[in-house]
């Protein structure tokens, strides 16, 4: 059993995220996440939504190619502050994140979700 010592918090954490392809078979990207407490998690949610707030159109500008585009700026923007690499091929840019979003929505929903549980429940399943 692992020994708890409070306050040596680790700079990052690797995990394998495993999410569904198109076609159904299952595939995974080794992440390195960077490590927050849970009150910095809430902060960064915080400033994740704020920023949100200021790119978002007017009802009357409404277009969903427009709102397609923006969730995965806003999906990479996220990922691009919660990890620190991945194992791909790709290097770990902006460019390729949102890539991967619009390639493969399900791998950054998959990222984006494995690391709020993992921060803010403490803990990682298979």
């Amino acid at each position: 059993m692992a020994k708890i010592k409070l306050g040596q918090r680790p700079e990052s954490f690797k995990h394998t995220v495993k999410f569904k392809m198109l076609d159904g078979s299952e595939a995974s990207i080794e992440v390195d996440f960077a490590y927050r407490t849970r009150k910095e998690f809430g902060q960064f949610i915080d400033e994740i939504f704020a920023q949100s707030k200021e790119e978002r159109p007017a009802d009357d500008d409404f277009s969903w190619s427009a709102l397609m585009e923006k969730t995965g700026s806003a999906n990479a923007e996220y990922v691009m502050k919660a990890v620190k690499g991945w194992n791909l091929d790709e290097p770990f840019t902006k460019e390729n994140v949102e890539q991967l979003a619009d390639e493969l929505p399900a791998a950054i929903t998959a990222i984006m979700d494995t690391y709020r549980e993992a921060v803010t429940q403490g803990r990682l399943g298979n």
